[in-house]
Order: C-alpha cells, then sequence, then structure tokens
C-alpha cells in the first residue's frame, strides 16, 4: 500500500480544517440620546420698580382725607396766630404750623415747603418761618408742613422727593375738605390757594402744579432742577439728602417735572440769586426759557449778591 506524500498530507489536513474567518466587523450604530427640547420660554419684562411714581400715574390718584388736627398753640406772635398742626399721608403722621392771620377771613391760603435742611439740626420753626410770618401779616393763611423725616413728621420712602409730592397733596386736598369748618381751618378760603417752595421744595411745587390744577400760584425760590437728571449729576446725593436713583433716563423723565411743563397752568414766579453754591442760577434761567416758549404765564427775577437762602 503507497503511503500519501507529505504534500498530499498538508492538502487533506487543509480540506478537512474549518477555515478561520475574519469577518469584516459592522459597527454598532451610535445610539444618540433624544435632544433635550427646551419649552418655548415666555420672557416677562422686569417690573418698574417706579412706575407708581410716574407723574402720569400720580394724576390719576385720589387725594386727601383724614383730619386736620390741632395739636396747639405754638410761640407768641403779633397780628396772628400759630398752631402745630398734624395729618395723616400714606399711614405716615406728620406735622407742621399753620399761621392764621387776624380777622374773620376768609383768608387765601399758601403751602410753603422748605428745603433741605440736615434733620437732625433741624425744627418746626426753622429758617423758612420768616417767610410764613411775612405771609400771614401780609393777610394769608399759611400752612407749613415738616417734609418726611423732619421731627415731629415720620419718616418714610422718598424716591426724589415724590414721597413729599404726595403728601403736599394730600394736604392740600384735606384743607379744601375741611375749609370753612370748625377749628383751624374755619377762616381759610379753598377758592383761593398758592404754593412756595424753596431748593427741594421748588420740585415738590413743580410736580403739585402739574398735578393739582386747580392750584392758583406757584413760586420757586433758588429751586432745583426740573429734569431729575440734572440733580442726581450734581448733588452728592440727591438734592433732598436721600440715597440716589439708579434708574434708566426714560425712568427719570416719567419722574421729571420737566417733561409735563405743559401740563401747568397756574402762574410761576422764580426767583434765584446770583451768587447761589447750592443751586446753579442757570437751571431758574433754564426753567424760564422753557415756561416762556410753552407760552405759560411766567415771572423771572435775579437777585445780584444773593446766596441759596437771601439775606
Amino acid at each position: 500500500m503507497d503511503l500519501p506524500t507529505p504534500v498530499q498530507i498538508v492538502q487533506a489536513y487543509t480540506a478537512t480544517r474549518a477555515p478561520t474567518s475574519n469577518p469584516t466587523l459592522t459597527p454598532s450604530p451610535t445610539v444618540v440620546p433624544p435632544a433635550t427640547v427646551n419649552p418655548l420660554v415666555t420672557l416677562t419684562p422686569t417690573p418698574d420698580p417706579y412706575v407708581d411714581l410716574y407723574l402720569d400715574v400720580l394724576k390719576e390718584r385720589s387725594y386727601g382725607g383724614g383730619v386736620f388736627q390741632n395739636e396747639g398753640v405754638l410761640n407768641g406772635t403779633i397780628g396772628f396766630t400759630r398752631n402745630l398742626f398734624k395729618y395723616r399721608s400714606e399711614g405716615l403722621d406728620l406735622y407742621g404750623f399753620i399761621n392764621i392771620p387776624e380777622g374773620d377771613g376768609p383768608f387765601p391760603i399758601i403751602f410753603l415747603l422748605h428745603g433741605y435742611v440736615d434733620p437732625a439740626e433741624y425744627n418746626t420753626l426753622d429758617y423758612s418761618v420768616r417767610y410764613a410770618d411775612a405771609l400771614a401779616k401780609s393777610g394769608y393763611m399759611t400752612i407749613h408742613p415738616n417734609l418726611r423725616g423732619y421731627a415731629p413728621s415720620q419718616d418714610g420712602e422718598n424716591v426724589l422727593g415724590i414721597g413729599d409730592s404726595i403728601d403736599l397733596l394730600n394736604l392740600i386736598a384735606l384743607v379744601r375738605q375741611q375749609a370753612g369748618s370748625a377749628g383751624l381751618l374755619e377762616s381759610a378760603d379753598s377758592n383761593r390757594i398758592g404754593l412756595w417752595g424753596h431748593s427741594m421744595g421748588g420740585g415738590i411745587v413743580m410736580r403739585a402744579l402739574i398735578v393739582d390744577q386747580d392750584i392758583d400760584a406757584g413760586l420757586l425760590y433758588a429751586s432745583i432742577h426740573s429734569n431729575e437728571e440734572f440733580n442726581l449729576s450734581h448733588f452728592e446725593k440727591d438734592g433732598r439728602g436721600n440715597e440716589k436713583v439708579n434708574a434708566p433716563a426714560r425712568t427719570l423723565a416719567n419722574m421729571s417735572p420737566s417733561s409735563f411743563l405743559a401740563d401747568i397752568t397756574a402762574p410761576i414766579s422764580i426767583h434765584h440769586g446770583d451768587q447761589d453754591e447750592v443751586v446753579p442760577l442757570e437751571w431758574s434761567r433754564d426753567l424760564c426759557e422753557k415756561l416762556k416758549d410753552l407760552e405759560k404765564e411766567v415771572t423771572c427775577k435775579e437777585y445780584e449778591g444773593q446766596p441759596h437762602t437771601f439775606r
């Protein structure tokens, strides 16, 4: 029997052996997680924290209510009597003094708004009492509130002095409501009302003239600017001793009398000293020109050598 050759053995082995396969690797499909779907987001504008202080909003409010209370006689006077009064505004107890001329009346009323004084150094019969007294001796009933934070008046939020403006509008409405009734306002003539404001008080007067068009006349004495941007850039604080407001120009415009001068109907008298180192004389000049351009009834006077508070 013939034995197979080595070649035949190899061939036979190869033929019967299962082939070693190297299959082509097919990569598994990459599983992509479903995309995270962001729900439609509705952007809500940030509420304007100052909107309730806009002059357009103040014009739509109602004012007054409460009681004009007699808190007792103050120091002696000649030709008129002086009493401390109390009223409430925006939940605050506010005080001031009233000068009542001798006689039966009825007497026209002038509300006087004082300027900035360090509250720690202020007293009810401060520098502006001499103006109230002079007017009382000339036959005017003068009502002089202590502004917010000026003791014994309580303090409260007072952005750009608008809290003071609301307090004045409440006081004017209250006096109108109670004029002629028994008490301090028995001889008050609610049909003849004027406003007087010095420095920061001038800003309060401007707002009141814009909101309450039944006021008969306004006097500005070395007044702050009608545009709050000027006040904020000029004064260390805000011209009223408050912390400065960080608000966009559009917001400040909505709170500034300068944007609403066309709404003023009362005649205005503007007075400023040429040596004022607190409030620039140019501010009163600028206001005079704007009011004249709007054909408002305005009188403007400058006083040579006079500082912020006239000597």
